[in-house]
Formats: structure tokens, sequence, C-alpha cells
């Protein structure tokens, strides 16, 4: 089976070239496609001279965007994606590789201690359990880099994939949300060669903000539900203090209980979109 590797890099020509060929001795016949997202040094001509395939981006994009651009020119069955900054541990592919025999997607998940810094641990803690509650699975880690895919199958959801560091959150839940199986292969990362683009405040309010939208797209009522009982609560509370201060129902209690029906009734129509789309994704659509 060809299997592709694809490894967005920007500003890594430290690193690529040594890394690129610790891929390749794992897997040697390998397709190696290193996107390089507007890079201002010389990564393209180091990783091209080490064995890979170099597409470039004009400018800075994104991570999530490089990642599109080596899914659309892979042409193995099976997709490994990396990171190109040194931290992900080329012993750890024939794991991978073995586990996404029997699974839809299979994902390097970091030990604890793999994260740079205390911040970055507890972020990523908080993103597994938003991502729990949403999809109903254990996720052990939601932002890992590192996983084996199925091309034709990675193919259906590129339209959801931001151009961000957050395309591995979008499409850990999307498999999730439509019924396909993940599996967590344990792994411990090095630390990255070089400073990290991700910033931290920036970029993880952007996460959050990412897996509200999915929510809303694979899994509508797991927002919507909260909110109307939120508002129904509140009509209730708002109702009971009334009626025991002035012996009335108020229009505030009313409006409180009227905006908790119309938000559980939208959730009920996304919920019956949201299974539009998995019917239009699994026909190709």
């Amino acid at each position: 089976m060809k299997i592709s590797v694809i490894i967005p890099v920007y500003n890594e020509a430290q690193i690529v070239g040594s890394f690129i060929k610790a891929v390749l001795k794992k897997i040697p016949d390998a397709e190696i496609i290193v996107v390089n997202d507007g890079s201002d040094d010389n990564t393209a001509d180091v990783a091209s001279q080490s064995g890979a395939k170099v597409i470039s981006h004009p400018y800075n994009i994104g991570n999530g965007a490089a990642v599109k651009t080596g899914i659309r020119n892979a042409v193995g069955e099976k997709l490994l994606l990396m990171d190109g900054d040194g931290q992900h541990n080329p012993d750890d592919i024939p794991a991978l590789l073995d586990a996404s025999n029997n699974y839809d997607m299979a994902v390097g998940a970091r030990s604890p201690k793999s994260h740079a810094n205390l911040l970055r641990r507890f972020a990523n803690f908080i993103y597994n359990i938003l991502a729990t509650y949403i999809t109903g699975i254990r996720v052990k880690d939601l932002t890992s880099g590192f996983r084996v895919l199925n091309r034709e199958t990675a193919s259906k959801y590129l339209y959801l994939i931001p151009n961000t560091f957050s395309y591995p959150t979008t499409i850990t839940l999307a498999y999730l949300r439509s019924g396909r199986s993940v599996k967590y292969v344990p792994i411990n990362a090095a630390k990255r060669t070089g400073k990290s683009k991700i910033k931290p405040i920036k970029d993880g309010t952007r996460f959050l903000i990412i897996m509200i939208k999915i929510a809303t797209l694979y899994s509508p009522l797991s927002i919507f539900m909260p909110t109307s009982i939120f508002f129904f609560m509140l009509g209730m509370i708002n109702y009971a203090y009334t009626y025991l201060s002035v012996h009335r129902f108020t229009n505030m209690s009313a409006l409180f209980l009227i905006a908790s029906v119309i938000i559980f009734m939208m959730g009920l129509i996304s919920e019956q979109i949201t299974q539009a789309r998995y019917d239009r994704i699994e026909n190709g659509g």
C-alpha cells in the first residue's frame, strides 16, 4: 500500500533535511511531500535535496492550508501527517501505521510531559475534555499533528479544515461525530527545534471557537440543549421569585421560557440538517 507522508513546514531549514532522511529510513518507499508554507529561508532547497517532493506556497497561509495542499497532491492510499519541527519521532511511525489497519484514523497521543510548558499542558487537557463532551467519546490528544488516515476519506472533510494550526482539532471532531473510528497510540514528542509559531492566547481562542463551530456542525444539541436549559432555569427562577414577592407571572419569566423553547427547537432542526450532511459526506458530496 502506497503511503504519502505530508510534512507542512515554515522556516525549518535547520531540521527538515535530517527529519526527512529519518522518515525515509522507516518507510523507504513512501512519497514524501513537504509543503513549504512561504518560508523565507532555504527550507524548500534543503527538503528537495533530502529526497522530498516540495510544494511551495507563494506566501505564508497557515499550517492547515499546507496540510490541505499536501492531501490534494498526495497519491498514496494512506496519509501520514507529521510536523516538520522535529517533535515527532519517526520510530513511532510503524505503530501508527499498524493501528491504521483497523481504524479510520490513528493519532499519536502525547504524554503530558511532552507538552512545551504547563500552560500548553493545561490547555490541551481542557480541549480534550470539551472534545470528549462534544463527541461522547474519550479524546486523548485533540491537537496532535502526528496521525495516519485514509486519503479518500480525508478528502471528504477538506472543506471543513481551516487554514490555521487547528486542523487536528477539526479533523478529529469531524471523524468522531461522523461515526468513524479513531485509535490513540501513545508517543513521546521531543522538544521542537526553533521557536514555536503558535500563539497561546490567540490560537487558543481560535481553537475554542472552532470547537464550537464543529459542535454546531456535527452535534448541534450539545450546544443548543445546555443553552435551552439555562434559559429555562432562568425563567423558572425568575417566576419563583416574582410569585413569592408580587404573586404574579411576569413578562421576563415568559421571555426566558419562550427563548428556551425556541433554542431547543432550533437545536432539533439543526440535528436534522446535520444528518443530511452526514449522508452528503458519505456519498462523496
